[in-house]
């Protein structure tokens, strides 16, 4: 049995929520204004932090790593210098940068290149239980990989777990080898600079920072986790893997229910990603309070208004309930309801008489769906009070056109009835067979008709659409053999204007371009029965019918002649 929620009731609640509207709509707007004031100040110090310290890194980076390795390859590539001094050369570099721990010169097709460590970090290395050389030597195979990725310059980033630090390998090409061979300069940098960089900025105490590689794992840590489990990580991985630098703002929840709010930013230099979160409820804890109040205030506000309520409940049920019989057969779908034996000359019969007029008017516009695309009906439902605008949007469709062959003999020859009756049948079938293709019928235009198929696959299903109005007009003529006529049909995909376009007071939702044109194009030129696309189409479509290439084809408007291509069903 379905709960009936008695109408005395509505009119209490209606008129006690009349009663703490105003205060609510204020609490609301007050509440909104506030909220929006500190997601926007909240946002900025995350979008903020993550810009900060994607410059401290890359800034740190080059100007205290990149650039003194690059100074130090270009002592040691002079060619006036032999082995011994070269190594001079690496001790005294190694000596003035104090996170960079080793220094090697690789020469091609040796085993033994030349290594200079720092002596404190190899002494906490054996202190460790850690072979230095072994631990901080760049092996050839590494040398290969960043010599074959062309990946010189940028900093390969390890853990050494026994320590827990975070080590940086960098390498750099020297332009003049040795007996001919190449030498690649080396560099194993300690990142603890970055580590403490992160760990002493001002927005822990109130957020988290991390700092994340195309894994979803954390880096500059004691310890490595993996955080994709959180959305704004799974975000931010594409764009590392990607080598895109788009920062971003995220609003999400975490798997606990937390609501946060994030950002995340890249560094040039490092294959990271910057992430910085805020919980929400540390954003909004003042607009939080704010609504407590508000709601403590409409709860007074409603008792007081329910003596008031109740006496407006007892003399309008009758015409209210019989208004809401018809709504609900209007709601159904009967627009001949109408509401009856409302003669009151207050606003119940004023409103029983708009229901009505809505009942013929929304019986009306159902009729007149009927003569318009579903573009166009989506275009009403999305503008705003100010009705439709002239003017479009560039959007990559697939464009249908066809076109019956013979059907100016044929309605020349037979009664205008018979014309009609032969055209319904046609475009009855071709719309049905449109529609079951995720197309939209744009228009028909005579005895023509012209569809459009947008979103994924658009360019194989216009194809299959049209292959299939060629076998089902085939089958109709089998029927109607009295018809004898045949569709010729032209499919062209690209880029289009959609829009409103016409005069102020008569417009016209449809689609215009080169695109548009091509497919009429192509349509004039396909023979009774044939299916013509073009380039762009048969590139997206291969796999949804075969096709035969045909000699370009001239056609009208087009300076040089147009490649164009037969669609023909599958075989089997």
């Amino acid at each position: 049995m379905r709960f009936r929620f008695p109408l005395r009731l509505k009119f209490f609640l209606f008129a006690a929520l009349i009663a703490i509207a105003p205060l609510a709509l204020v609490g609301d707007n007050l509440a909104r204004i506030a909220r929006d004031e500190l997601k926007s100040a909240a946002n900025e110090s995350l979008t903020a932090v993550a810009a900060e310290l994607r410059t401290s890194f890359d800034n740190m980076y080059q100007g205290a790593w990149l650039t003194p390795l690059t100074v130090i390859r270009s002592g040691i590539d002079n060619p006036d210098l032999g082995v011994p001094q070269k190594v001079s050369l690496l001790t005294l570099g190694l000596e003035e940068l104090p996170s960079v721990v080793a220094l090697q010169l690789t020469v091609e097709g040796s085993d033994l290149p030349v290594l200079v460590t720092d002596e404190a970090y190899s002494a906490t290395l054996e202190e460790a239980g850690l072979d230095p050389v072994e631990t901080l030597a760049t092996s050839g195979a590494l040398v290969g990989n960043i010599e074959s990725s062309q990946q010189y310059g940028r900093p390969l980033i390890s853990r050494i777990s026994e320590t827990g630090d975070w080590i940086a390998t960098v390498a750099l090409p020297l332009e003049n080898g040795l007996a001919g061979r190449k030498v690649t300069l080396a560099a194993k940098i300690e990142l603890s600079e970055l580590t403490g960089l992160l760990r002493r900025h001002p927005f822990n105490q109130r957020g988290e920072i991390s700092i994340v590689d195309h894994a979803g794992r954390t880096v500059l840590g004691d310890e490595v986790a993996i955080l994709t489990q959180r959305d704004i990580v799974r975000s931010a991985l594409p764009l590392i893997v990607a080598g895109a630098r788009a920062d971003a703002l995220e609003p999400y929840v975490r798997e606990g229910g937390t609501a946060m709010l994030g950002a995340y930013a890249f560094p040039d230099w490092f294959p990271w990603a910057v992430v910085t979160e805020l919980p929400e409820e540390s954003a909004y804890g003042v607009v939080n309070q704010m609504m407590e109040r508000v709601l403590l205030v409409g709860a007074v506000g409603f008792l007081v208004a329910t003596a008031a309520a109740l006496f407006f409940a007892r003399s309008l049920t009758g015409p209210i309930l019989r208004i809401g019989r018809v709504a609900d057969r209007i709601g159904e779908g009967d627009f001949t309801a109408r509401v009856e034996k409302v003669r009151s000359r207050d606003e119940i019969g004023e409103l029983s008489r708009r229901i009505n007029t809505m009942a013929a008017q929304l019986g009306e516009r159902l009729e007149l769906m009927k003569f318009v695309s579903h573009g166009t009906m989506s275009a009403i439902q999305k503008a705003d009070q100010a009705g439709m605008h002239r003017g479009g949007e560039r959007r990559r469709v697939a464009v249908i056109f066809t076109d019956i062959r013979g059907y100016t003999e044929f309605s020349e020859s037979v009664e205008p009835e018979v014309v009609v009756e032969m055209l319904n049948h046609y475009l009855d079938s071709q719309a049905a067979i449109v529609k079951a293709h995720g197309g939209d019928i744009d228009k028909f235009i005579g005895d023509a008709l012209v569809a459009v198929f947008d979103g994924e696959g658009m360019e194989a299903r216009a194809v299959e659409c049209a292959l299939g109005i060629e076998a089902a007009l085939a089958d109709l003529l089998a029927e109607h053999p009295q018809y004898n006529l045949d569709v010729g049909i032209g499919i062209a995909s690209g880029e289009v204007v959609m829009g409103a376009m016409g005069a102020r007071d008569r417009m016209d939702f449809t689609v215009l371009g080169s695109t548009v044109n091509l497919a009429a194009r192509l349509c004039s030129k396909a023979a009774p029965g044939e299916v013509l696309t073009d380039s762009a189409t048969h590139d997206s479509a291969d796999g949804a019918a075969r096709f035969e290439p045909l000699e370009p084809i001239a056609l009208k408007g087009y300076s040089n002649p147009v490649p164009a291509f037969r669609a023909l069903p599958k075989i089997g």
